[in-house]
């Protein structure tokens, strides 16, 4: 394992030694990335999971903004155990874990309530990923699934490439190709704090949400979706233009009550299916700090952390309901059993590739 960028004295202030671990085999360990402006970010390669991201505000003074753990035990028996990790290999839900591809029924994992969840419990957010750090700006991940992991049908040969750019971006980058017919679905399950995380960690109802989208999918109330393309005109899901997450959320609004909050995918405006293109931005007034989320998906999970708790985190932070914000790049839950849904199947000879970029600024 190529791990030759690791420094002791990092903004993060996580140590190395605190994430090795051999798991069934296989190596932990801890990444930095570090640009040229002196932004950071950590990364374990347990589940891809991002730990810290330094990021700085109007005054120049760093924060972490993305909730995270600060010792490989802590991510392995997180409460939240997506938190702030890769998920496949189906971001979101399927109904009751069923699906059909070509004349065949796929029984998942069932992990919330009656459904599969990102890929079940032992997900990609659960694996061991085989790293290599070619630089100090970039890591590389690669995971190969096995057939019938999770379910799924299929041999999956997943590549991750996080990279920390100088303009203060985290580009994500994604491709998988499979020897048999199966799903892709994959995301990456940050949970944004851009005050920075503290003790408590403040919630996000003064952040400044916009989305690129005019509709959405509503959900029953075990949210999958209803198969509606819902316009969000006129109803508290719309941020085409600036919202503060908390002016509305609370709002006797029935997608909203069974969601506990927002929880919903937002269809993404885009002029070709594919393109990398504008799909949020989220401003936290009193930093200063912004982040805008591009990406080449169809759809953005927008999550308010409505089920945290207040568990605790890296060097005593701690995490109450509604402290953070998450900006899923997918495709639509329970796509394979939507047919007018985006598709979401990879077939033998085709590749599987993403693009999702957060990039952060300041706004004075």
């Amino acid at each position: 394992m190529n791990n030759t960028f690791y420094k002791e004295d990092n903004r993060s202030q996580l140590k190395r030694a605190d994430f090795q671990k051999t798991i069934n085999g296989k190596e932990t360990d801890l990444f930095i990335l570090t640009n040229a402006s002196g932004a950071e970010a950590a990364i374990t390669n347990y589940g891809g999971a991002l730990l810290a991201l330094m990021m700085p505000d109007k005054n120049g003074r760093y924060a972490n903004v993305v909730q995270g753990h600060d010792s490989i035990d802590n991510v392995i028996n997180s409460q939240e155990p997506f938190l702030s990790t890769l998920v496949g290999r189906y971001g979101n839900r399927i109904a009751r874990g069923k699906f059909l591809l070509e004349g065949k029924e796929y029984q998942l994992t069932i992990n919330n309530g009656p459904n599969s969840l990102h890929g079940g419990p032992t997900g990609f957010h659960a694996r061991v990923w085989d790293a290599e750090q070619p630089s100090a700006q970039s890591l590389h991940l690669h995971y190969v699934s096995a057939d019938g992991e999770e379910g799924f049908p299929g041999n999956l040969d997943v590549t991750v490439v996080y990279t920390l750019s100088d303009e203060n971006e985290l580009v994500i980058t994604y491709t998988a190709t499979t020897d048999k017919t199966t799903l892709c679905n994959l995301t990456h399950h940050a949970f944004f704090s851009l005050a920075g995380i503290a003790d408590p960690t403040p919630t996000v109802d003064n952040n400044i949400v916009t989305v690129n989208a005019d509709f959405f999918t509503p959900m029953d109330e075990v949210s999958i979706p209803t198969g509606e393309i819902a316009k969000v005109e006129g109803t508290p899901m719309d941020f085409r233009t600036p919202h503060t997450v908390g002016s509305r959320i609370d709002d006797d609004f029935e997608q909203l009550r069974l969601g506990m909050g927002y929880d919903h995918c937002y269809v993404l405006n885009k002029r070709e299916a594919g393109t990398l293109s504008f799909a949020a931005k989220c401003v936290e007034p009193v930093s200063g700090r912004s982040m805008e989320v591009y990406t080449t998906e169809p759809g953005v999970q927008i999550y308010t952390a409505n089920w945290h708790n207040g568990f605790e985190g890296a060097h005593g932070a701690t995490f109450p309901a509604r402290s953070a914000i998450c900006f899923e790049a997918q495709h639509f839950p329970d796509t394979p059993n939507k047919g007018h849904f985006p598709s979401c199947v990879l077939k033998p000879g085709e590749t599987y590739h993403q693009t999702t970029i957060y990039k952060f600024g300041v706004e004075r």
